[in-house]
Protein backbone atom coordinates (compact mmCIF):
# COMPACT_ATOMS: atom_id res chain seq x y z
CA UNK A 1 0.00 0.00 0.00
CA UNK A 2 1.12 3.52 -1.17
CA UNK A 3 1.52 5.72 1.84
CA UNK A 4 0.72 9.59 0.66
CA UNK A 5 1.85 12.76 2.12
CA UNK A 6 -0.45 14.58 4.41
CA UNK A 7 -2.30 17.19 3.30
CA UNK A 8 -0.74 20.67 4.40
CA UNK A 9 -3.01 22.97 2.88
CA UNK A 10 -1.37 26.75 2.67
CA UNK A 11 -1.88 29.42 0.50
CA UNK A 12 1.45 31.05 1.47
CA UNK A 13 4.75 30.50 -0.08
CA UNK A 14 6.01 30.39 -3.28
CA UNK A 15 4.74 26.68 -3.61
CA UNK A 16 5.93 24.43 -6.70
CA UNK A 17 6.43 26.34 -9.75
CA UNK A 18 3.93 25.67 -12.92
CA UNK A 19 7.44 24.89 -14.42
CA UNK A 20 8.14 22.04 -12.74
CA UNK A 21 4.79 20.39 -13.18
CA UNK A 22 4.64 21.05 -16.52
CA UNK A 23 7.81 19.09 -17.32
CA UNK A 24 7.15 16.54 -15.22
CA UNK A 25 3.37 16.05 -16.54
CA UNK A 26 4.85 16.38 -20.04
CA UNK A 27 7.04 13.17 -19.29
CA UNK A 28 4.93 11.16 -17.80
CA UNK A 29 2.50 9.21 -19.84
CA UNK A 30 -1.14 9.30 -18.38
CA UNK A 31 -4.44 8.82 -20.21
CA UNK A 32 -5.86 11.19 -22.31
CA UNK A 33 -9.27 12.12 -21.03
CA UNK A 34 -12.39 13.20 -23.28
CA UNK A 35 -16.03 13.86 -23.38
CA UNK A 36 -16.94 10.54 -25.41
CA UNK A 37 -20.30 9.03 -24.17
CA UNK A 38 -21.10 12.17 -22.20
CA UNK A 39 -24.59 13.89 -22.37
CA UNK A 40 -24.11 16.12 -19.58
CA UNK A 41 -21.95 17.99 -17.36
CA UNK A 42 -22.70 19.17 -13.40
CA UNK A 43 -19.68 21.45 -11.78
CA UNK A 44 -19.87 22.24 -8.84
CA UNK A 45 -17.13 24.27 -6.93
CA UNK A 46 -16.67 25.27 -2.76
CA UNK A 47 -16.07 28.39 -4.08
CA UNK A 48 -16.79 30.98 -6.93
CA UNK A 49 -13.86 30.75 -9.22
CA UNK A 50 -12.88 26.83 -8.40
CA UNK A 51 -15.20 26.30 -11.52
CA UNK A 52 -13.18 28.62 -13.38
CA UNK A 53 -9.46 27.30 -12.33
CA UNK A 54 -10.05 23.84 -12.31
CA UNK A 55 -12.34 23.38 -15.10
CA UNK A 56 -13.30 25.87 -17.30
CA UNK A 57 -11.75 24.40 -20.12
CA UNK A 58 -13.65 21.50 -19.48
CA UNK A 59 -17.13 23.55 -19.23
CA UNK A 60 -16.18 25.63 -22.51
CA UNK A 61 -15.31 22.32 -24.51
CA UNK A 62 -18.34 20.71 -23.44
CA UNK A 63 -20.66 24.00 -24.63
CA UNK A 64 -19.00 23.91 -27.88
CA UNK A 65 -19.88 20.27 -28.30
CA UNK A 66 -23.76 21.80 -27.71
CA UNK A 67 -23.48 19.22 -24.24
CA UNK A 68 -25.67 21.02 -21.15
CA UNK A 69 -23.73 21.80 -17.82
CA UNK A 70 -24.65 23.25 -14.80
CA UNK A 71 -22.11 25.04 -12.32
CA UNK A 72 -23.55 24.78 -9.16
CA UNK A 73 -21.43 27.19 -6.16
CA UNK A 74 -21.77 25.64 -2.69
CA UNK A 75 -20.91 28.81 -0.93
CA UNK A 76 -20.54 32.86 -2.32
CA UNK A 77 -17.07 32.76 -0.96
CA UNK A 78 -17.91 35.53 1.36
CA UNK A 79 -14.29 34.27 3.65
CA UNK A 80 -12.08 35.09 0.93
CA UNK A 81 -10.77 38.47 2.76
CA UNK A 82 -11.50 37.80 6.35
CA UNK A 83 -9.71 40.88 7.43
CA UNK A 84 -10.49 43.00 4.75
CA UNK A 85 -11.00 46.85 5.99
CA UNK A 86 -13.25 47.63 3.13
CA UNK A 87 -15.17 45.08 2.75
CA UNK A 88 -17.89 42.78 4.71
CA UNK A 89 -18.70 39.07 4.33
CA UNK A 90 -21.77 40.46 2.31
CA UNK A 91 -20.22 42.98 0.28
CA UNK A 92 -17.87 40.13 -1.07
CA UNK A 93 -20.71 37.50 -0.94
CA UNK A 94 -22.64 39.92 -3.38
CA UNK A 95 -19.49 41.01 -5.70
CA UNK A 96 -18.01 37.03 -5.94
CA UNK A 97 -22.10 35.77 -6.88
CA UNK A 98 -21.16 38.69 -9.90
CA UNK A 99 -18.08 37.79 -11.12
CA UNK A 100 -19.04 33.85 -10.73
CA UNK A 101 -22.03 34.99 -13.49
CA UNK A 102 -19.76 36.74 -15.12
CA UNK A 103 -17.24 34.34 -15.15
CA UNK A 104 -19.97 31.08 -16.43
CA UNK A 105 -21.48 33.56 -19.41
CA UNK A 106 -17.44 33.54 -20.64
CA UNK A 107 -17.58 29.71 -20.27
CA UNK A 108 -20.70 29.72 -22.52
CA UNK A 109 -22.71 28.58 -19.24
CA UNK A 110 -26.65 30.82 -18.90
CA UNK A 111 -27.94 31.73 -16.05
CA UNK A 112 -30.85 29.23 -15.72
CA UNK A 113 -28.15 26.45 -15.76
CA UNK A 114 -26.35 28.22 -12.68
CA UNK A 115 -27.02 27.51 -9.23
CA UNK A 116 -25.84 28.65 -5.79
CA UNK A 117 -26.48 27.10 -2.66
CA UNK A 118 -25.38 29.93 0.15
CA UNK A 119 -23.63 27.35 2.43
CA UNK A 120 -20.96 28.88 4.83
CA UNK A 121 -18.05 29.73 3.40
CA UNK A 122 -14.81 28.13 5.50
CA UNK A 123 -17.80 25.56 6.82
CA UNK A 124 -18.86 23.16 4.37
CA UNK A 125 -16.78 19.59 6.10
CA UNK A 126 -20.31 19.81 8.86
CA UNK A 127 -22.26 20.29 5.52
CA UNK A 128 -21.69 16.99 3.36
CA UNK A 129 -24.69 15.48 3.88
CA UNK A 130 -26.88 18.36 3.17
CA UNK A 131 -24.53 19.26 -0.16
CA UNK A 132 -24.85 16.05 -1.15
CA UNK A 133 -28.64 16.10 -0.97
CA UNK A 134 -28.77 19.16 -3.08
CA UNK A 135 -26.17 17.80 -5.90
CA UNK A 136 -28.38 14.42 -6.19
CA UNK A 137 -31.55 16.40 -6.51
CA UNK A 138 -30.00 18.11 -9.72
CA UNK A 139 -28.31 15.92 -11.08
CA UNK A 140 -30.78 12.62 -10.78
CA UNK A 141 -30.53 9.75 -12.97
CA UNK A 142 -26.72 10.48 -13.90
CA UNK A 143 -25.78 7.57 -16.73
CA UNK A 144 -24.18 9.29 -19.27
CA UNK A 145 -23.22 12.24 -17.02
CA UNK A 146 -20.26 13.71 -15.21
CA UNK A 147 -20.01 15.26 -12.16
CA UNK A 148 -17.12 17.51 -11.74
CA UNK A 149 -15.68 18.85 -8.17
CA UNK A 150 -12.38 19.74 -6.63
CA UNK A 151 -10.32 16.47 -5.60
CA UNK A 152 -11.41 15.11 -2.51
CA UNK A 153 -7.54 15.20 -1.54
CA UNK A 154 -6.89 18.88 -2.58
CA UNK A 155 -5.55 19.83 0.96
CA UNK A 156 -8.17 22.43 1.47
CA UNK A 157 -11.22 21.95 3.70
CA UNK A 158 -13.80 22.88 1.80
CA UNK A 159 -12.73 21.55 -1.10
CA UNK A 160 -12.35 18.66 0.22
CA UNK A 161 -16.25 18.73 1.86
CA UNK A 162 -17.05 19.18 -2.26
CA UNK A 163 -14.77 16.49 -3.05
CA UNK A 164 -16.73 13.88 -0.58
CA UNK A 165 -20.07 15.24 -1.61
CA UNK A 166 -19.77 15.08 -5.62
CA UNK A 167 -18.31 11.52 -5.02
CA UNK A 168 -21.45 10.48 -2.99
CA UNK A 169 -23.51 12.20 -5.49
CA UNK A 170 -21.98 10.25 -8.33
CA UNK A 171 -22.05 6.85 -6.42
CA UNK A 172 -26.01 7.50 -5.64
CA UNK A 173 -26.94 8.76 -9.25
CA UNK A 174 -24.18 6.84 -11.50
CA UNK A 175 -22.69 9.35 -12.56
CA UNK A 176 -19.12 9.53 -13.57
CA UNK A 177 -16.56 11.72 -11.50
CA UNK A 178 -13.79 14.28 -12.61
CA UNK A 179 -12.13 15.71 -9.81
CA UNK A 180 -9.92 18.64 -10.61
CA UNK A 181 -6.58 19.74 -7.91
CA UNK A 182 -6.23 23.40 -7.14
CA UNK A 183 -4.67 24.04 -4.07
CA UNK A 184 -2.53 20.82 -4.68
CA UNK A 185 -0.59 22.00 -7.60
CA UNK A 186 1.13 24.71 -4.94
CA UNK A 187 1.89 22.89 -1.87
CA UNK A 188 2.54 19.47 -3.75
CA UNK A 189 5.29 18.07 -6.15
CA UNK A 190 5.39 15.59 -8.47
CA UNK A 191 6.76 13.03 -6.67
CA UNK A 192 3.23 12.56 -4.71
CA UNK A 193 2.43 9.10 -5.72
CA UNK A 194 -1.24 10.84 -6.30
CA UNK A 195 -0.35 12.73 -9.29
CA UNK A 196 -0.23 9.16 -10.89
CA UNK A 197 -3.68 9.28 -11.15
CA UNK A 198 -4.17 12.64 -13.28
CA UNK A 199 -5.63 12.38 -16.71
CA UNK A 200 -5.10 15.48 -19.32
CA UNK A 201 -7.85 16.66 -20.90
CA UNK A 202 -6.65 18.51 -23.82
CA UNK A 203 -7.93 21.86 -24.75
CA UNK A 204 -8.21 23.65 -27.76
CA UNK A 205 -7.50 27.58 -28.24
CA UNK A 206 -10.80 28.66 -27.95
CA UNK A 207 -11.62 26.93 -24.84
CA UNK A 208 -8.24 27.32 -23.58
CA UNK A 209 -9.01 31.23 -24.15
CA UNK A 210 -12.57 31.38 -22.94
CA UNK A 211 -11.02 29.69 -19.44
CA UNK A 212 -8.71 32.80 -19.22
CA UNK A 213 -11.74 35.15 -19.52
CA UNK A 214 -13.70 33.24 -17.15
CA UNK A 215 -10.63 33.69 -14.61
CA UNK A 216 -10.14 36.97 -15.18
CA UNK A 217 -13.66 37.57 -14.09
CA UNK A 218 -12.96 36.53 -10.66
CA UNK A 219 -11.07 39.98 -10.31
CA UNK A 220 -11.50 40.13 -6.23
CA UNK A 221 -9.22 37.15 -6.37
CA UNK A 222 -6.81 38.18 -9.42
CA UNK A 223 -6.15 41.14 -8.56
CA UNK A 224 -6.24 43.28 -5.01
CA UNK A 225 -9.37 44.62 -3.29
CA UNK A 226 -7.26 47.67 -2.08
CA UNK A 227 -3.89 48.47 -1.20
CA UNK A 228 -4.84 48.30 2.25
CA UNK A 229 -3.41 45.45 4.27
CA UNK A 230 -6.05 42.66 4.82
CA UNK A 231 -7.33 43.50 0.84
CA UNK A 232 -4.16 41.35 -0.86
CA UNK A 233 -4.57 39.22 -4.08
CA UNK A 234 -5.33 35.61 -3.36
CA UNK A 235 -4.70 34.19 -6.83
CA UNK A 236 -0.94 35.26 -7.94
CA UNK A 237 0.37 34.97 -10.66
CA UNK A 238 2.61 32.01 -9.62
CA UNK A 239 -0.34 30.16 -8.78
CA UNK A 240 -2.45 31.11 -11.85
CA UNK A 241 0.36 30.02 -14.07
CA UNK A 242 -0.53 26.09 -12.93
CA UNK A 243 -3.95 26.94 -15.02
CA UNK A 244 -2.72 28.64 -18.08
CA UNK A 245 -1.65 25.45 -20.00
CA UNK A 246 -3.30 23.74 -23.38
CA UNK A 247 -4.57 20.84 -20.53
CA UNK A 248 -6.80 20.60 -17.48
CA UNK A 249 -6.37 17.77 -15.18
CA UNK A 250 -8.70 15.03 -13.44
CA UNK A 251 -8.62 12.33 -11.41
CA UNK A 252 -11.41 9.96 -13.52
CA UNK A 253 -13.28 7.44 -11.14
CA UNK A 254 -16.58 5.51 -11.98
CA UNK A 255 -19.89 5.22 -9.90
CA UNK A 256 -19.34 2.12 -8.47
CA UNK A 257 -16.14 3.21 -7.13
CA UNK A 258 -16.53 6.37 -5.54
CA UNK A 259 -17.16 6.70 -1.78
CA UNK A 260 -19.95 6.93 0.30
CA UNK A 261 -19.97 6.19 3.64
CA UNK A 262 -23.60 7.99 4.72
CA UNK A 263 -25.34 3.99 5.50
CA UNK A 264 -22.09 3.08 7.46
CA UNK A 265 -21.83 6.31 8.89
CA UNK A 266 -25.20 5.68 10.18
CA UNK A 267 -24.83 2.51 11.61
CA UNK A 268 -21.34 3.77 13.35
CA UNK A 269 -23.11 6.45 14.75
CA UNK A 270 -26.46 4.68 15.89
CA UNK A 271 -26.29 0.66 17.57
CA UNK A 272 -30.46 0.46 16.02
CA UNK A 273 -30.47 3.63 13.33
CA UNK A 274 -33.75 2.41 11.70
CA UNK A 275 -35.08 1.02 15.23
CA UNK A 276 -35.62 -2.48 14.36
CA UNK A 277 -35.98 -3.74 17.40
CA UNK A 278 -37.94 -0.98 18.71
CA UNK A 279 -40.57 1.08 16.20
CA UNK A 280 -43.45 -0.82 16.05
CA UNK A 281 -43.50 -0.11 12.08
CA UNK A 282 -40.44 -2.46 12.05
CA UNK A 283 -41.63 -4.88 13.79
CA UNK A 284 -45.10 -5.09 11.56
CA UNK A 285 -43.40 -5.02 8.71
CA UNK A 286 -40.98 -7.75 9.08
CA UNK A 287 -44.38 -9.82 10.52
CA UNK A 288 -46.43 -8.54 6.68
CA UNK A 289 -43.22 -10.08 4.92
CA UNK A 290 -43.58 -12.96 6.89
CA UNK A 291 -46.80 -13.29 6.14
CA UNK A 292 -46.70 -12.83 2.56
CA UNK A 293 -44.33 -15.55 1.82
CA UNK A 294 -46.01 -17.87 -0.25
CA UNK A 295 -44.26 -21.19 1.03
CA UNK A 296 -43.93 -22.24 4.35
CA UNK A 297 -40.36 -23.32 4.13
CA UNK A 298 -36.89 -22.47 1.38
CA UNK A 299 -33.85 -24.17 1.08
CA UNK A 300 -31.63 -21.16 0.38
CA UNK A 301 -32.43 -17.38 1.18
CA UNK A 302 -30.96 -14.18 -0.05
CA UNK A 303 -31.41 -11.03 1.67
CA UNK A 304 -29.83 -8.26 0.22
CA UNK A 305 -29.32 -4.87 2.36
CA UNK A 306 -29.45 -6.91 5.89
CA UNK A 307 -28.23 -4.19 8.04
CA UNK A 308 -28.26 -5.02 11.76
CA UNK A 309 -29.71 -8.57 10.61
CA UNK A 310 -33.45 -8.36 12.50
CA UNK A 311 -35.08 -9.77 9.57
CA UNK A 312 -32.51 -11.96 8.80
CA UNK A 313 -32.93 -13.66 11.71
CA UNK A 314 -36.68 -14.01 11.16
CA UNK A 315 -36.31 -15.55 7.72
CA UNK A 316 -34.07 -17.98 9.16
CA UNK A 317 -37.07 -20.19 11.17
CA UNK A 318 -38.16 -20.45 7.81
CA UNK A 319 -35.23 -21.35 5.77
CA UNK A 320 -32.28 -24.25 5.90
CA UNK A 321 -29.62 -21.54 4.78
CA UNK A 322 -30.05 -17.68 4.90
CA UNK A 323 -27.14 -15.66 3.32
CA UNK A 324 -27.50 -11.38 4.59
CA UNK A 325 -25.24 -9.09 2.48
CA UNK A 326 -24.44 -5.31 3.30
CA UNK A 327 -22.02 -3.15 2.33
CA UNK A 328 -22.16 -1.40 6.18
CA UNK A 329 -18.74 -2.91 8.19
CA UNK A 330 -20.35 -1.55 10.85
CA UNK A 331 -24.34 -3.25 10.43
CA UNK A 332 -22.36 -5.94 9.46
CA UNK A 333 -20.57 -6.01 12.43
CA UNK A 334 -24.16 -5.94 14.50
CA UNK A 335 -25.58 -8.57 12.80
CA UNK A 336 -23.01 -11.27 13.45
CA UNK A 337 -23.40 -10.58 17.08
CA UNK A 338 -27.07 -10.65 16.65
CA UNK A 339 -26.97 -13.80 14.44
CA UNK A 340 -24.12 -15.76 15.69
CA UNK A 341 -26.00 -19.38 17.50
CA UNK A 342 -28.36 -19.41 14.77
CA UNK A 343 -27.70 -22.48 12.50
CA UNK A 344 -27.06 -22.01 8.17
CA UNK A 345 -26.93 -18.28 8.69
CA UNK A 346 -24.36 -16.26 7.63
CA UNK A 347 -23.40 -12.28 6.15
CA UNK A 348 -21.31 -10.94 3.89
CA UNK A 349 -19.91 -7.80 3.07
CA UNK A 350 -20.69 -7.58 -0.34
CA UNK A 351 -21.76 -4.64 -2.46
CA UNK A 352 -24.25 -5.52 -4.54
CA UNK A 353 -24.81 -5.55 -7.72
CA UNK A 354 -21.03 -5.11 -8.23
CA UNK A 355 -19.90 -8.07 -6.24
CA UNK A 356 -22.77 -10.62 -5.87
CA UNK A 357 -22.38 -14.11 -3.70
CA UNK A 358 -21.11 -17.16 -5.30
CA UNK A 359 -24.00 -19.41 -4.07
CA UNK A 360 -26.32 -19.42 -6.73
CA UNK A 361 -28.85 -20.47 -7.05
CA UNK A 362 -31.78 -19.13 -4.33
CA UNK A 363 -34.97 -20.01 -4.10
CA UNK A 364 -35.86 -16.86 -2.02
CA UNK A 365 -34.48 -13.48 -2.62
CA UNK A 366 -35.55 -10.55 -0.33
CA UNK A 367 -34.61 -7.33 -1.05
CA UNK A 368 -35.94 -4.83 1.41
CA UNK A 369 -36.18 -1.14 2.11
CA UNK A 370 -32.57 -1.02 0.13
CA UNK A 371 -33.62 -0.90 -3.75
CA UNK A 372 -33.72 3.32 -3.43
CA UNK A 373 -30.41 3.41 -1.79
CA UNK A 374 -29.21 2.35 -5.42
CA UNK A 375 -27.66 4.52 -8.55
CA UNK A 376 -30.15 3.59 -11.46
CA UNK A 377 -28.07 2.29 -13.24
CA UNK A 378 -26.99 -0.12 -9.96
CA UNK A 379 -30.82 -0.92 -9.82
CA UNK A 380 -31.40 -2.35 -12.91
CA UNK A 381 -27.85 -4.14 -12.50
CA UNK A 382 -29.58 -5.54 -9.01
CA UNK A 383 -32.45 -6.54 -11.19
CA UNK A 384 -30.25 -8.50 -13.68
CA UNK A 385 -28.75 -10.05 -11.12
CA UNK A 386 -31.58 -11.00 -9.34
CA UNK A 387 -33.23 -12.81 -11.95
CA UNK A 388 -30.22 -14.91 -13.03
CA UNK A 389 -29.63 -15.81 -9.73
CA UNK A 390 -32.86 -17.23 -8.73
CA UNK A 391 -33.80 -21.41 -8.96
CA UNK A 392 -36.54 -22.15 -11.19
CA UNK A 393 -39.26 -22.10 -8.28
CA UNK A 394 -37.58 -19.04 -7.05
CA UNK A 395 -39.32 -16.33 -5.09
CA UNK A 396 -38.48 -12.35 -4.74
CA UNK A 397 -39.64 -10.51 -2.52
CA UNK A 398 -39.95 -6.66 -2.31
CA UNK A 399 -40.25 -4.63 0.78
CA UNK A 400 -40.18 -0.75 0.63
CA UNK A 401 -40.90 2.52 2.49
CA UNK A 402 -43.00 4.56 0.87
CA UNK A 403 -42.32 8.21 1.87
CA UNK A 404 -39.90 10.21 -0.02
CA UNK A 405 -35.90 9.35 0.67
CA UNK A 406 -34.46 12.24 0.69
CA UNK A 407 -30.66 12.30 -1.07
CA UNK A 408 -31.27 9.19 -3.64
CA UNK A 409 -32.98 8.98 -6.97
CA UNK A 410 -35.76 6.40 -6.64
CA UNK A 411 -38.34 5.94 -4.23
CA UNK A 412 -40.41 2.86 -3.59
CA UNK A 413 -42.33 2.85 -6.91
CA UNK A 414 -39.43 3.56 -8.70
CA UNK A 415 -38.36 0.53 -7.70
CA UNK A 416 -40.92 -1.95 -7.56
CA UNK A 417 -41.46 -0.94 -11.30
CA UNK A 418 -38.32 -1.49 -12.07
CA UNK A 419 -38.09 -4.72 -10.81
CA UNK A 420 -41.86 -5.47 -12.46
CA UNK A 421 -40.00 -4.60 -15.97
CA UNK A 422 -37.13 -7.26 -15.38
CA UNK A 423 -37.38 -10.68 -16.41
CA UNK A 424 -38.70 -11.95 -12.90
CA UNK A 425 -41.46 -14.32 -12.14
CA UNK A 426 -44.85 -12.60 -12.20
CA UNK A 427 -46.24 -10.80 -9.68
CA UNK A 428 -48.39 -12.72 -7.08
CA UNK A 429 -49.18 -10.57 -4.56
CA UNK A 430 -48.71 -6.65 -3.48
CA UNK A 431 -49.68 -5.19 -0.47
CA UNK A 432 -49.13 -1.56 -0.38
CA UNK A 433 -50.10 0.72 2.79
CA UNK A 434 -49.56 4.75 3.56
CA UNK A 435 -46.05 3.50 5.11
CA UNK A 436 -44.89 0.52 3.11
CA UNK A 437 -45.21 -1.69 -0.07
CA UNK A 438 -44.43 -5.41 -0.66
CA UNK A 439 -44.85 -7.22 -3.36
CA UNK A 440 -44.32 -10.81 -4.27
CA UNK A 441 -42.66 -11.99 -7.65
CA UNK A 442 -43.53 -16.16 -8.21
CA UNK A 443 -43.58 -18.47 -10.56
CA UNK A 444 -46.02 -20.72 -8.68
CA UNK A 445 -48.79 -19.80 -5.84
CA UNK A 446 -49.58 -22.32 -3.40
CA UNK A 447 -53.08 -24.25 -3.75
CA UNK A 448 -54.97 -22.91 -0.49
CA UNK A 449 -56.49 -26.26 -0.19
CA UNK A 450 -53.43 -28.16 -0.78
Amino acid sequence: MVTTPARPFTASGPGTPATVWSMHLAEAHHQPADLTGVRRVVVVGAHPDDESLGAGGLVATARALDLPVDLVCATDGEGSHPASPTHTPDDLARRRTEEWLAAADALGVDGAHTHRLGLPDGGLDTRVAELTTRLVELVGDGRDAVVVAPWSEDGHPDHEAVGRAAAATARRTGAQLWEFPIWLWHWSTPSDPRARRLRPLALDAPAAERKQRAIAAHASQVSALSSLEGDETLLTPSLLAHFAGGHEWFVITPAEDCADDALDRLHRDDPDPWGVDSRWYERRKRALLLAALPRERFRHVLEIGCSTGALTAALAERADRVLGVDRSVAALAAARQRLADLPGVAVADLDVPHAWPDEEPFDLVVVSEVGYFLSPQALDALVDRVSTGLSHDGVVVLCHWRHPVEGWVADADDVHRRFHEGALPPLQADYRDRDVEIRVHAEHWPDPTG
